[in-house]
C-alpha cells in the first residue's frame, strides 16, 4: 500500500462520473468535505492481497500515529490509484478501504471515507508545517520489533469470579464450591488436564446406541447419522425454532457458499480467526460458510428498517456449517468440520436497546439447562472499556438472568465484532467444556454489511446486532447429554424423555401374548408416544437387560395376567417403580414430564425384530 497523507485546513469533492468498478452510494456521499482534516490518500496494491487484515491493521496504526502528532480533528479516507503501477482487484481495494474506515470509527475518530470508482473532483488547503505532508508505504511483512501497542494489544485477559450479588474475586483467590466452574477456570487460564490423552466417553456411546458415527469416505469431522441419533437431532432444532420463534424470530434459508471477492464477507471472515473450508473456480474464490451470519446479513441489509420494526430477528438452522479445524482437535461430536447450528440475530435501535434484549436472549439459554436437563458453567466475556461503561448492567445480568457464579474475562482490546459475550458451557468428563449457547453484542457488522434503519426523525442509523445460538451446535448438544452421563454417577444414563428415541417398550413374555401388546402399542402410539413391541425369541430378562441398555424409560411387560384383565404394569427406568396404570395415565405422566417440548415419531420399525443392526 502507498499513502500520502497531508493535513488539511479543509477538504472538499464532488463525484463526476463513475466507472466500471464504481460502488453504489447514496446521494449524501456524492459531495461532501471536513475541516481540519488528515487526508490520507490511498492506492492498495496487488502484494496487500495476502493479507488484507494486517495491511488493514497497520495502515491505521499509521494514520493514527499521524493524525496523533498534527492533532488533525476529522480523517479521510479517499482512494488514490496514482499512488502506485500495481494496483490491486478492485473488490480487495474496496474491502480494505471500508476495513481502514471501520477500525477507524471502532477507535472513535471521525471519519469521511470518500467513494471508491468515480472520478471526483476535489479542493484541498495544504496547513503547510513539517508534518503536513508525509508519505508512507506499507507491506504485508512483519515488523521486526514490536511496538508499545502491540504489547499493550497482546496483554493477557484478566479474569475474575463475579457472584450473583455482584462481588467480584480473582480467580486464584476464590473459595469454589462447584468443582466444574474451577475446571471452566483451569482451562481458560490454560491448566493442562492429566488425562487430556483419553478418549472422551462420548464417542463411544455416540456408536454404542447407534447415534452416529464418523463417516469414513469423508473429510475428517464429518458425521453420518442413524434414525435414533437424527430423530434426536430434529428434535433438537425443532425445540430451537419454538424458542425463537415465540422471540419474534423469522426462519429463513440462505446459501452455504460465498464469494470472498465480496469485501464485507473476506473482512467478516478474516475477523472471525476461524479457519474457513475454501474452493477455488476458473474465477473465484469461494468460502462455505462457517454460521448463518453472512446470509442474515445480507437479507438485512437489503430489507427495508425502520425503529418501528426493532428489533428484528433473523432464525436460520444451518443444517451444515463448516470450519476446517485441524485434524488432531477434531473429535466425536465435540469438535466437528461440518456440524448443525441455530443461528438467531436480532438488529437492534442501539446499544441500549441491545443490552435489553441481550438480557432476556441470556434467559432463553438459560432456559436450555432445564429443558435438556444438563448443567453449564458460564463464562461472561467482555471488552475493558465495555467492562468500565457498563459493569452496574453486567452484575445485573448475572443477578437477574444467569443466577449463579460465573467467570467474568476482561479483554484488554476487542479482537472480534464483539465487545460482550456470555458464552454457556457444560463440562465433559475429563474436566473441559463443551461451549453451547452463546449470545454476542456486534457492534461492527452492521457499518461492514451496510444494514441501516430509519430512526424517528427518518434519519439513516446504523444498528447493534446480536447473536445468539441458543443451544450452540446441535452435535454438542448432544455430545452434552452423553457426556453428562459418565459426570452424573448418582443417577442411571438416560436422554431426557422427550429425545428418547424409544419412550416405551411393550415386551410380550410369549408369541402367545403378542396380539395383546399389538393392542397396547395401537393404543400408546394413537397418544402421541413414541412405542415399540420387542418381538425377538430372546428371554424375557435379557429382552429388559436390551431395553435397560437402550436408556428405554419406561417398559411393560405383557403376559398371561395383563392379558386377561385388560391391564399394563409400567416399569419406570430411573427410580425402579412400577405400577399398574391405564394407558391414558401412562401417556399423561409422559405429556406432563415433556411439556411445552417437541414430539416427532418413531423413525425405525416398531417391531424390534425388523430392525437393522447400525
Amino acid at each position: 500500500m502507498r499513502t500520502l497523507m497531508i493535513h488539511s485546513d479543509y477538504l472538499r469533492y464532488k463525484t463526476r462520473s463513475k466507472t466500471k468498478l464504481a460502488e453504489d452510494i447514496e446521494d449524501e456521499k456524492r459531495a461532501s468535505g471536513v475541516d481540519n482534516a488528515l487526508v490520507a490518500f490511498i492506492a492498495v496494491e496487488k502484494e496487500d492481497e495476502e493479507n488484507p487484515e494486517l495491511i488493514i491493521k497497520k495502515a491505521v496504526k499509521e494514520i493514527l500515529s499521524v493524525q496523533n502528532k498534527v492533532n488533525a480533528d476529522n480523517i479521510v479516507v479517499y482512494p488514490y490509484a496514482h499512488l502506485s503501477s500495481s494496483l490491486s482487484n478492485p473488490s480487495v481495494a474496496t474491502q480494505i478501504l471500508k476495513g481502514i474506515e471501520v477500525e477507524l470509527v471502532d477507535n472513535n475518530e471521525a471519519v469521511l471515507r470518500v467513494p471508491f470508482g468515480w472520478y471526483k473532483s476535489f479542493e484541498l488547503s495544504c496547513k503547510g508545517h513539517p508534518l503536513s505532508e508525509l508519505s508512507r508505504t506499507i507491506t504485508t511483512e512483519a515488523d521486526e520489533e514490536e511496538t508499545e501497542e502491540e504489547v499493550e494489544e497482546s496483554e493477557p485477559s484478566q479474569f475474575f469470579i463475579l457472584e450473583e450479588d455482584g462481588e467480584k474475586y480473582d480467580v486464584d483467590d476464590y473459595n469454589y464450591e462447584n468443582k466444574t466452574l474451577k475446571q471452566l477456570v483451569n482451562h481458560e487460564q490454560g491448566v493442562s488436564h492429566e488425562d487430556s490423552g483419553k478418549q472422551p466417553p462420548h464417542v463411544k456411546l455416540m456408536k454404542e446406541k447407534e447415534l452416529a458415527s464418523n463417516e469414513p469416505s469423508a473429510d475428517v469431522g464429518h458425521i453420518r447419522w442413524y434414525p435414533k441419533g437424527k430423530l434426536v437431532k430434529d428434535l433438537l432444532g425443532d425445540y430451537v425454532y419454538d424458542l425463537v420463534t415465540e422471540r419474534g424470530a423469522m426462519p429463513v434459508d440462505t446459501p452455504v457458499m460465498y464469494d470472498l471477492a465480496d469485501p464485507a464477507i473476506r473482512e467478516h471472515a478474516a475477523k472471525f480467526g476461524e479457519r474457513q473450508y475454501r474452493l477455488k473456480t476458473k474465477h473465484r474464490e469461494l468460502m462455505l460458510r462457517f454460521a448463518c451470519c453472512f446470509g442474515a446479513f445480507r437479507i438485512m441489509a437489503d430489507s427495508f428498517l425502520t425503529w418501528k420494526n426493532m428489533p428484528v430477528g433473523i432464525y436460520e438452522l444451518s443444517q451444515l456449517s463448516f470450519r476446517f479445524e485441524r485434524q488432531g482437535e477434531v473429535v466425536g461430536l465435540k469438535r466437528l468440520r461440518a456440524f448443525t447450528m441455530p443461528d438467531f440475530h436480532s438488529v437492534c435501535l442501539d446499544d441500549e436497546h441491545a443490552k435489553e434484549i441481550f438480557a432476556s436472549q441470556v434467559d432463553m439459554c438459560a432456559q436450555t439447562e432445564s429443558d435438556l436437563d444438563v448443567h453449564y458453567e458460564v463464562a461472561f466475556r467482555v471488552t475493558k472499556d465495555f467492562l468500565a461503561e457498563n459493569e452496574d448492567w453486567i452484575k445485573e445480568v448475572v443477578r437477574d438472568h444467569i443466577k449463579k457464579p460465573v467467570l467474568l474475562e476482561v479483554i484488554p482490546k476487542m479482537k472480534h465484532y464483539w465487545n460482550a459475550k456470555v458464552d454457556f458451557a457444560a463440562i465433559d468428563d475429563l474436566g473441559r467444556p463443551i461451549e453451547n449457547p452463546t449470545v454476542q453484542m456486534d457492534i461492527q457488522s452492521a457499518r461492514r454489511f451496510g444494514i441501516t434503519y430509519l430512526d424517528e426523525n427518518e434519519e439513516q442509523q446504523y444498528p447493534t446486532i446480536l447473536h445468539c445460538s441458543p443451544t450452540g451446535s446441535l452435535e454438542r448438544v448432544i455430545c452434552s447429554l452423553l457426556e453428562k452421563t459418565s459426570t452424573d454417577k448418582g443417577s442411571k444414563p438416560s436422554l431426557p424423555l422427550w429425545l428418547s428415541p424409544t419412550q416405551v417398550r411393550i415386551i410380550p413374555v410369549t408369541d402367545n401374548h403378542l396380539d395383546y401388546a399389538e393392542k397396547v402399542y395401537e393404543q400408546i402410539k394413537a397418544l402421541n408416544v413414541r412405542v415399540d413391541i420387542d418381538d425377538t425369541p430372546e428371554r424375557v430378562g435379557k429382552k429388559i437387560r436390551n431395553a435397560g441398555k437402550e436408556w428405554i424409560p419406561y417398559t411393560i411387560v405383557v403376559g398371561d395376567n395383563e392379558v386377561e384383565n385388560d391391564s399394563i404394569t409400567i416399569n419406570r427406568r430411573m427410580d425402579d417403580t412400577k405400577e399398574e396404570v391405564t394407558v391414558e395415565q401412562l401417556a399423561d405422566e409422559i405429556h406432563e414430564l415433556s411439556k411445552g417440548l417437541p414430539f416427532r415419531k418413531l423413525p425405525l420399525p416398531y417391531k424390534v425384530s425388523k430392525r437393522v443392526k447400525f
